[in-house]
């Protein structure tokens, strides 16, 4: 197949054309290249070009007889959201309202959908269904919703095919080191530890310390940037033989706190991880852990490659691969970190 990946330049969606080029399908990437990179544009042709320009989608839509999307293509950063709401609704939901529509004048009839945990907002319970409440609690997550809610009514009128994947925390890097995290800024806890233990960051500042945790920092269910990955192409299968639309949770069904997380990078780097514990920021939950099992039921997905020890030792190498690249010299920058959520890179 020809799938359009919006937002194929970033982190997860580089990650996704890794995994598509693999099972023989073109990935195309259509970017803006805001946030994302164009170095990380290796399996397929890239369209430099904006979603909230119709004429843009319209003609990748056509020149490359596009089977299917894979809508990566979004603001992503908790806290920049909760500044600047506006440019969450402009970019997220405006960029997405539009690629639908271009989709339905194309025909194009099958999508799937990078969607969050962020959508639950507070969880009443622990893991958390798909069927669990939607209420977020940040600008970002309700981007996401809405526009899950635009997909299904999108269905409803047009025929769409569709599957919402809700992420917890994306994380690790490409086994082969070809691909990793690179956000600027960088928000995320585990490449800021890794940062840290290198000698780039100056400290990695724990925002909350007073969470109802076994710990008191907030905890997270880490996934493998590759297992979302194969979970994309599972999805595109599935819609392809007939199966339901649907959003389903990706999670292993395990949370790590902060400080776990951080004791797991200084055990693997070998280096101390200096931090300093600041306040709690807006916005974030005291803890997010998936009920996965949906997704393997539906779709025979099981992470295989996330476990905390392998997310960080791929997620260090690549980092350490790109710090023997990058010249020295710049003085090392803080890390603030309270617990973002996946974040999808556009």
């Amino acid at each position: 197949m020809r799938i359009l990946v919006t937002g194929g330049a970033g982190y997860i969606g580089s990650h996704a054309c890794c995994e598509l080029a693999a099972a023989g399908h073109l990935p195309v990437t259509f970017d803006n290249l805001s946030r994302g990179h164009r170095a990380a544009v290796r399996w397929g042709p890239l369209v430099e070009a904006d979603l909230r320009d119709p004429g843009a989608i319209d003609a990748a839509l056509r020149e490359f007889s596009i089977d299917a999307v894979i809508h990566f293509a979004a603001l992503a950063y908790v806290g920049e959201s909760m500044a600047e709401p506006g440019r969450y609704f402009s970019n997220n939901v405006a960029g997405s309202l539009a690629l639908l529509d271009a989709m339905h004048a194309a025909g194009v009839r099958k999508l799937v959908f990078s969607s969050t945990c962020a959508t639950y907002g507070l969880p009443q319970a622990i893991p958390i269904t798909e069927d669990h409440p939607q209420q977020p609690v940040n600008p970002y997550g309700e981007s996401k919703l809405f526009i899950e809610r635009a997909i299904a009514w999108h269905a409803q009128a047009h025929g769409l095919q569709w599957m919402a994947l809700r992420y917890f925390n994306a994380a690790g890097a490409d086994p082969q080191g070809r691909i990793g995290e690179d956000h600027e800024p960088e928000t995320h806890l585990i490449p800021l530890a890794i940062e840290t233990a290198l000698g780039r960051r100056t400290e990695l500042q724990v925002m909350g310390n007073d969470y109802p945790t076994a710990d008191g920092t907030a905890v997270r269910d880490y996934v493998h940037v590759s297992d979302l990955a194969r979970a994309h192409l599972l999805a595109l299968d599935d819609l392809h033989r007939g199966g339901a639309s649907m959003a389903l949770n990706l999670g292993t069904g395990t949370g790590f706190s902060v400080r776990q997380v951080v004791a797991a990078v200084e055990r693997l780097s070998g280096q101390a991880v200096r931090t300093r514990e600041m306040g709690r920021r807006a916005g974030d939950p005291p803890a997010l852990v998936a009920a996965p099992a949906r997704a393997a039921d539906i779709l025979g997905w099981r992470p295989s490659r996330s476990g905390l020890d392998e997310i960080v030792r791929t997620a260090l190498a690549w980092h350490v691969a790109r710090a023997q690249r990058d010249a020295c010299g710049a003085g090392a920058p803080s890390a603030s970190i309270a617990q973002e959520h996946e974040e999808v890179r556009p």
